[in-house]
C-alpha cells in the first residue's frame, strides 16, 4: 500500500490560515493597522479603492524593518512580540501570532517599503501569492508602506462571496473606529476611492469619539470610572433619551483590544433596566484595564474573543460602575428631600424633655357605616345590570358581519376546508396596542397590527418602484441631518432608489444630507426617526442572491414607516388595515417572512372552558 499522508506546501498551509485570519477586505485592514500601531507609529494613512477589492494600502511613520526583518516578517509563525509559550499570557501590543502577513502574501500581490530611522536606504520587497518576486533597495521615508492589491485573485470561490463595495467598506470603517478611538494619540487619515472620509487629529478620548461620531454625540456622554482590585474600568455610556434601535455605538475594549462579550453587554443592559425607551439600545465606549494573566485572548484568530478569569465579578463590577455613573447624573429616579416642605428634623439636647407620643382615638368610629353608604349610592346601578345587555341582544349580526369566505379561501391558507364559513364582522378590538382582534364564525381572528402594516407598506413600496409612481409630501421646513461616514455611505449609495419612493433627499456632502420630503405614507414621523429606522433596518436585513436590492430596501423603508406596537387605533384604522392587508398578494406573512395572521377555532376556545 502507498503512502498517502504528505506535508502541505507552505503556499497552501498560508491559504489554509488566510481562510482564518483574512475573511475579507476588513481584516487586512485591521492587521496592517494594528501592526502600525506596535512600531508606534504617530501618524497612519490608510487608503482604500473598491472597498479594498482593488487596493488597501497602509502607510505610517513607526519604527519601520530592517531588511532582515522585512524578508523574516512575511514568514509563518514569524513574530517579534512572543519568545517562550509564557508570552501568551503577557501580551499588551495587538498583533502577536505571526500569521497575518504570511496569509495576506498567499492570497494577493502585496508591495513592502520600509526603512529605519537609523539606515538611509530603505527596503522594497514584492510578493504575489507567497512567491517572491523581487526585492531591492528603496529610497522611502522611515517606516512602512504596504500595498495589498487584488485580494483573492488566487482563491475565486472567496473572492465571489464578498458583499458589495458599501458593504465590504461598512466593515474596514467598522475596524478602522475600534482601532482609532482606543489611541487618540495618533493621528489618523482614511481614504475611499481618492476621497478623505476621516482625518482624526491627535486629541483626548473624548474628543477622538466626537470626532469619530459627530459633534451631537458630545452631550451624550457620561464618563465612567472605576478601580478595583480586579479591572479598572474606564470610558463613556450614552444618555438613555440618545439610545438608538440599532447597534452600532458599543465598544469594549480590554487592555486597548476591541473585544465581543455579549455577555458583558448584559450588565450594561441591566444598569439601564426600566430608564431606556422601548427596544432602544445605548451607547457605550469602555476601556478595561485588567492583567494580562487573568485573561486570554489567544481563545480565536481575529482576537476578538476574551476569557475572563473570573467574568461573574467583572459583570458584578460594570454593573455597579454604570449604575454609579446614571445615578451621579441624575439619570435614575432619587429620592428629592426638598419635596416635603414641612419635614424636618430637630436636634436634641440634654435639656430637651421627651414626651411619649399620643394617638387620638375615635370611639364612635364604625367602619361598616362607610360600606353601607357606598351600597347604597350604587344600588341602583346594580338593580338595572341587565340593561347592559340590551345592546346585545338589540344587535343585528347578518347587518354587521362581511362575508370574506371568498377572499379568506383564495388569500388565506388557514382552515381551508371551513373557509365558507369565516366571515369577518366589523367589530374590532385592540389588545395590548399589538393585535387587533375581530370575532369571525369559526372563532376569533388575532392580526399582527404592525407586521399587517408593513406587508401593506411593502406591497405598495414595490409597486411604486415598477410603476414610479411615488406620491412625495414636501416639508415645511427643511432637515439636515448629519450621520456617521457609516450611515452616509449607505445613504448616498442607495439614495435614487429611496428618492424614488417618495423621499427628497439631497446630498449636502460632509457625511451631511437634508429631507426636502417624505414618502405620504411614513405617518409623519421625524424625518431624522424615519432615517436611523431605515438605516437599522437595511443593515440588518441579510439579502441573498435571488433577492433584489429593491426589495431589501423597500423592505427596510416599510419596516422603518410601519404603525408600533404601542400605537392606539380607532375602530377605523383597524378596518382600513383589515381591508388593505387582504387586497395584498402575500398577506399571511411579513416581507421578512413572519406571521401576521393568527386563528383560534371556536372549538378550542370552548375546550378550555371544560
Amino acid at each position: 500500500m502507498t503512502d498517502i499522508i504528505q506535508l502541505l506546501p507552505d503556499s497552501v498551509a498560508n491559504q489554509i490560515a488566510a481562510g482564518e485570519v483574512i475573511q475579507r477586505p476588513a481584516s487586512v485592514v485591521k492587521e496592517l493597522v494594528e501592526n502600525s500601531v506596535d512600531a508606534q507609529a504617530n501618524s497612519i494613512t490608510i487608503n482604500i479603492k473598491d472597498a479594498g477589492k482593488t487596493l488597501i494600502q497602509i502607510i505610517d511613520n513607526g519604527n519601520g524593518m530592517s531588511e532582515t526583518d522585512a524578508r523574516l516578517s512575511f514568514e509563518r509563525h514569524s513574530t517579534s512580540k512572543i519568545r517562550k509559550a509564557e508570552d501568551l499570557f503577557a501580551i499588551r501590543t495587538m498583533g502577536f501570532r505571526g500569521e497575518a502577513l504570511a496569509s495576506i502574501a498567499a492570497i494577493a500581490s502585496v508591495e513592502l517599503k520600509t526603512k529605519t530611522y537609523n539606515t538611509d536606504i530603505g527596503t522594497c520587497i514584492n510578493i504575489e501569492a507567497s512567491e517572491i518576486k523581487n526585492q531591492a533597495p528603496v529610497s522611502t521615508p522611515t517606516g512602512t508602506s504596504f500595498s495589498v492589491k487584488n485580494l483573492f485573485f488566487n482563491v475565486p470561490a472567496r473572492r465571489k462571496f464578498l458583499k458589495k463595495n458599501v458593504t465590504e467598506f461598512n466593515h474596514i470603517i467598522n475596524e478602522f473606529q475600534r482601532i482609532t478611538l482606543t489611541h487618540p494619540e495618533i493621528e489618523f487619515r482614511l481614504f475611499h476611492n481618492n476621497s478623505e472620509v476621516f482625518h482624526l487629529i491627535k486629541s483626548n478620548k473624548r474628543q477622538r469619539i466626537i470626532n469619530i461620531f459627530g459633534k451631537k454625540t458630545n452631550q451624550n456622554l457620561i464618563t465612567i470610572q472605576t478601580e478595583t482590585s480586579i479591572i479598572n474600568i474606564d470610558g463613556f455610556i450614552g444618555k438613555p433619551e440618545y439610545a438608538k434601535k440599532r447597534f452600532g455605538e458599543q465598544f469594549f475594549f480590554i487592555n486597548n483590544r476591541f473585544m465581543r462579550n455579549p455577555y458583558l453587554h448584559k450588565a450594561i443592559m441591566n444598569a439601564y433596566t426600566d430608564i431606556l425607551p422601548h427596544d432602544t439600545i445605548p451607547s457605550y465606549f469602555i476601556n478595561l484595564e485588567a492583567d494580562p494573566n487573568t485573561i486570554d485572548i489567544n481563545i480565536h484568530p481575529t482576537k476578538t474573543e476574551i476569557k475572563f478569569e473570573d467574568q461573574q465579578a467583572v459583570w458584578q463590577i460594570l454593573h455597579a460602575a454604570v449604575k454609579q455613573s446614571l445615578g451621579k447624573n441624575n439619570i435614575v429616579p432619587s429620592i428629592d428631600f426638598n419635596q416635603e416642605k414641612n419635614f424636618s428634623i430637630s436636634s436634641l439636647t440634654k435639656d430637651t424633655e421627651i414626651r411619649q407620643p399620643s394617638i387620638e382615638i375615635n370611639p364612635r368610629y364604625n367602619p361598616f357605616e362607610e360600606v353601607k353608604k357606598s351600597f347604597n349610592t350604587n344600588k341602583d346601578n346594580i338593580n338595572n345590570w341587565e340593561k347592559l345587555y340590551d345592546s346585545f341582544e338589540n344587535e343585528n349580526p347578518e347587518k354587521e358581519d362581511r362575508q370574506l369566505s371568498t377572499l379568506l379561501s383564495t388569500n388565506i391558507n388557514i382552515n381551508s376546508k371551513n373557509s365558507e364559513n369565516n366571515s369577518i364582522s366589523n367589530n374590532f378590538f385592540q389588545f395590548k396596542n399589538k393585535y387587533i382582534l375581530t370575532p369571525i364564525k369559526s372563532g376569533l381572528m388575532l392580526i399582527n397590527q404592525k407586521r399587517a402594516h408593513e406587508r401593506i407598506l411593502f406591497e405598495k413600496y414595490m409597486l411604486t418602484l415598477e410603476n414610479e409612481t411615488s406620491i412625495t409630501q414636501k416639508s415645511l421646513f427643511p432637515n439636515t441631518i448629519n450621520l456617521t461616514p457609516i450611515e452616509y455611505s449607505i445613504i448616498i449609495n442607495i439614495l435614487d432608489e429611496i428618492n424614488s419612493l417618495g423621499f427628497e433627499i439631497i446630498d449636502n456632502g460632509n457625511n451631511s444630507i437634508t429631507v426636502n420630503g417624505m414618502p405620504a405614507d411614513t405617518n409623519n414621523k421625524e424625518p431624522k426617526l424615519i432615517i436611523d429606522q431605515l438605516l437599522f433596518e437595511y443593515q440588518n436585513s441579510e439579502i441573498d442572491i435571488k433577492t433584489k436590492e429593491k426589495e431589501k430596501i423597500a423592505e427596510a423603508l416599510a419596516k422603518a414607516s410601519a404603525i408600533g406596537y404601542n400605537q392606539t387605533l380607532c375602530n377605523k384604522e383597524m378596518m382600513e388595515i383589515i381591508d388593505m392587508l387582504f387586497a395584498c398578494s402575500s398577506p399571511n406573512y411579513s416581507p421578512s417572512g413572519k406571521k401576521i395572521i393568527s386563528i383560534i377555532s371556536t372549538n378550542d376556545i370552548e375546550k378550555s372552558f371544560l
